[in-house]
């Protein structure tokens, strides 16, 4: 039974009105109104499966209108009737519980969407088969929230057994198809493989193009995952046109509030960051923050992503005290929310003890950056982007305490494994040559640094040009650490 925005609003309706008794009767405010609409359009008494059809369609409508909290709630009432009326193995069920886990997983609320994954992608290979469209969206959807929670190693199988599932059954250019795509994509970009990325994000943006149109939602996804792959190395000429077409055409077509929208913001704004461009950044950063918080939550993982980056602009403006309170509100948040190990998290920590070394506050940035580079390592791996920039980070601590032993391994780490990575010139790479020379100038070796600060600073004036406010300092270090909210789409789509 198909559903449109007539009944998901008069189900808003009757939601804002509701009151708290939604807590006492889960049967009630989005069931009533669409068995009422359904009885006008029929002519008819709706069956059990038409009901919680409507309802799920209902469902992923304000999905995909970012109303998450009343997605949460009408998902609730139809599974509560789809496992009382139609049973717990029934399709409509099935959908039901992925939507709710969809619901609660946008809302940040990881640890509880977990069993309901698991439950339906195991309710789904045992009556649907492993080879199912529906199952491959479970798998999908798990995988996702797997990259969520920064568990990288459990989410890529799942993603390449969707994929690879979905070429055979579906074929190469399906919607699903290319969700799966866009899905492992941006995890290998999330794991610093960027060669491995690249193939697949320009197929998805090819192809969404081709297939489902320029302004198409998923269209903007791909647009906006590529650019953040070439703002990642540098190719910030490549990337700003892609960021300015998500942007404006997310505002026409979704609304200048949608998550999705402020997904674009925030995009944009790391953009202007990376390129020194303050000013501009500035206003995107802080309506991405005042939009998510009112929209999605004070705690949610997207309103933290701005939280940390407007404290980060905020630090490479020297504005110090303004920086501080956010990135400590970050970093409390997300050890609450995600956890002490989440990749995010860590980000936190990072940030924060980066603050206090510009500040000389050694003694409390160390312990800060010793536990970010250890749990680093131990969950990304020893060649991740983050680990190496926690590497760089602690090695600056050292080397301003004239700890230079300990230091200078940890700045070749770095640099060796930039240059293998991301290449010569990336701004990265030129980050850890212009440490290194620090390091040697700090210790008399001043023939050994020279090659490396031109070096440098040749490559910065390339890539960045020459006017660029960015000084080499512990600080650009902080540049990759500003997280975009990527855009996977791994909700079921009823």
């Amino acid at each position: 039974m198909n559903t449109g925005p007539g009944i998901a609003y008069l189900v808003l309706i009757l939601l804002a009105t509701a009151g708290p008794a939604w807590a006492v009767e889960p049967i009630g405010p989005a069931s009533n109104t669409v068995l009422q609409k359904l009885r006008e359009q029929s002519g008819r008494e709706p069956t059990a499966e038409d009901l919680v059809g409507t309802l799920n369609g209902t469902t992923v409508y304000l999905l995909r209108d970012g109303k998450y909290a009343l997605a949460d709630l009408v998902a609730r009432e139809a599974l509560v009737l789809g496992e009382r009326d139609l049973g717990q193995e029934h399709q409509e069920t099935l959908t039901a519980l992925n939507n709710l886990a969809a619901s609660i997983k946008q809302q940040g609320r990881y640890g509880e969407a977990e069993p309901l994954y698991l439950r339906a992608l195991e309710s789904s290979e045992r009556i649907l088969g492993q080879d199912h469209p529906d199952t491959l969206a479970s798998v999908n959807n798990l995988a996702g929230l797997y990259y969520a929670q920064g568990r990288h190693g459990e989410a890529e199988p799942l993603y390449l057994r969707a994929l690879e599932t979905s070429e055979r059954i579906l074929g190469k250019e399906h919607p699903r198809t290319l969700n799966s795509v866009n899905n492992l994509a941006v995890l290998y970009l999330a794991q610093g493989r960027y060669g491995e990325a690249e193939p697949l994000l320009v197929r998805a943006l090819e192809t969404r193009e081709r297939i489902l149109g320029q302004d198409h939602p998923d269209t903007l996804t791909s647009a906006n995952n590529l650019a953040e792959l070439y703002r990642t190395q540098g190719r910030y000429g490549e990337a700003e046109p892609l960021n300015r077409r998500a942007l404006e055409t997310s505002e026409r077509i979704l609304g200048r509030d949608h998550p999705d929208t402020l997904i674009s913001v925030n995009d944009l704004a790391m953009l202007y960051y990376v390129q020194g461009r303050y000013d501009e950044a500035e206003p995107l950063f802080v309506r991405a923050l005042e939009a998510r918080g009112r929209i999605l939550g004070q705690d949610h993982p997207n309103t933290l992503i701005s939280l940390n980056n407007l404290a980060a602009l905020y630090q490479a403006q020297g504005r110090s005290s303004d920086a501080e309170p956010l990135y400590l509100r970050a970093l409390a948040t997300r050890e609450r929310i995600l956890g002490k190990n989440h990749p995010d998290t860590l980000v936190s920590a990072n940030n924060l003890a980066g603050l206090y070394q510009d500040q000389g506050r050694y003694g409390e940035a160390e312990p800060l950056l010793v536990r970010a580079l250890e749990a680093h390592e131990r969950i990304l791996g020893q060649d991740h982007p983050d680990t190496l920039i926690s590497a760089n980070s602690l090695a600056e601590l050292y080397r301003a305490h004239g700890r230079f032993s300990e230091a200078e391994p940890l700045y070749l780490r770095a640099l060796q494994t930039r240059r293998q990575i991301l290449g010569q010139d990336h701004p990265d790479t030129l980050t850890s040559v212009n440490n290194l020379a620090d390091l040697y100038r700090a210790q008399g070796r001043s023939s050994e640094a020279e090659p490396l600060y031109l070096r440098a600073l040749e490559g910065r004036e390339r890539m960045l040009g020459r006017n660029h406010p960015l000084k080499w300092t512990p600080k650009i270090g902080q540049v990759a650490k500003l997280r975009t909210a990527r855009s996977i789409t791994a909700m079921q789509r009823t």
